[in-house]
């Protein structure tokens, strides 16, 4: 669950957990935000348990942002762990339902944040809800802001994304639904409005209109819980289409990196092959055997290697002999 500061993440998820206790859906909730006072909800993994927020500010000096990024980094070096917890009980959950920091660049732009959507995304069908304040997004301009930060995040984490307008018991979503479905709804609204931004704003609704295509969206309130069914049913697509187009696409990139693993091996040994060819017959001077004995002290010399220099030293003492004697008979008495 991700989504901008103040957009209704924690209040979603206490919306949500108290759903699935009630009608006995089985979740298993986690989570990541070391910093949140009071999540107001059951969760069976709480990162406050393992990392203490305030206690990481005192001991690196750091101020508050980047204690949450420290904060999560410590706690995605055991990541392994949460996992093997999660799939020791996957036969007795249905849903897993992770919150994450209000800050939402700490967790989608960082190297932990990465690090555990793809440790989830590559063990369990995973999906990304953007949770959106519809509140504030009235107004196009900003409307447009939150809709090309969705986009970055979904192309980033090439995962199925759901885009979830809440607080709709205080302003009715539709006006966003049919944004999102026709652009000239979209460009109409900014008519009035001639500023740059509002220019900007139109061009890239019409760069975003592919990103539309493949987009979910669903008006929920996190306060009353209007919309739940709705939610779910399209976490369920979302299911779908992580088992028909992301996994496929995962097995094929691992099996392109294992691939180039493989081609990268075979190159190191025909290069290897190549060395040991080139230096087959080296003979190397008796002076190298007995060089630097003691810092090679107990290496052991191949026996193969030992009589093939025994054999050359022989040869070359042979043919001194047969000139030294060839120069004696080439001298007058």
């Amino acid at each position: 669950v991700i989504g901008m500061a103040g957009s209704g993440k924690t209040t979603l998820m206490r919306q949500v957990t108290d759903h699935m206790v009630a009608n006995d859906m089985r979740p298993y909730i986690m989570n990541l935000d070391p910093a949140v006072l009071d999540a107001d909800y059951e969760m069976n993994i709480d990162i406050r348990d393992t990392v203490k927020y305030k206690q990481v500010m005192k001991q690196y000096n750091l101020g508050p942002n980047g204690a949450i990024m420290t904060s999560l980094n410590l706690f995605a070096t055991r990541i392994d762990q949460v996992i093997g917890f999660i799939e020791k009980k996957q036969e007795d959950i249905e849903y897993v339902f992770i919150d994450t920091p209000g800050q939402i660049e700490i967790f989608t732009w960082s190297a932990s944040g990465q690090f555990i959507t793809e440790a989830f995304s590559s063990t369990f069908p995973t999906c990304i809800l953007y949770v959106v304040d519809t509140v504030r997004s009235t107004a196009p301009t900003t409307f447009m802001a939150n809709m090309s930060y969705a986009c970055s995040i979904m192309y980033k984490t090439q995962l199925p994304f759901l885009l979830v307008f809440n607080k709709t018991d205080i302003v009715s979503g539709e006006f966003a639904l049919e944004w999102v479905q026709d652009s000239c709804s979209f460009a109409e609204a900014l008519q009035s409005d001639s500023s740059y931004s509002a220019s900007l704003s139109r061009s890239m609704s019409l760069m975003l209109e592919e990103f539309y295509k493949t987009l979910q969206a669903v008006l929920f309130s996190a306060t009353t819980g209007l919309g739940l069914p709705e939610l779910f049913a399209a976490i369920g697509k979302c299911r779908v289409e992580y088992d028909t187009v992301f996994l496929p696409e995962m097995m094929k990139r691992r099996e392109q990196v294992q691939k180039e693993e493989e081609e990268k091996k075979r190159a190191n040994r025909d290069r290897l092959d190549a060395d040991l060819a080139l230096d087959k017959g080296r003979r190397v001077p008796q002076d190298e055997y007995h060089e630097d004995s003691d810092d090679d002290e107990g290496d052991e010399v191949d026996e193969d290697e030992r009589e093939e220099f025994e054999e050359f030293m022989r040869e070359i003492k042979a043919r001194k002999e047969q000139n030294i004697k060839a120069e004696r008979e080439e001298v007058p008495n």
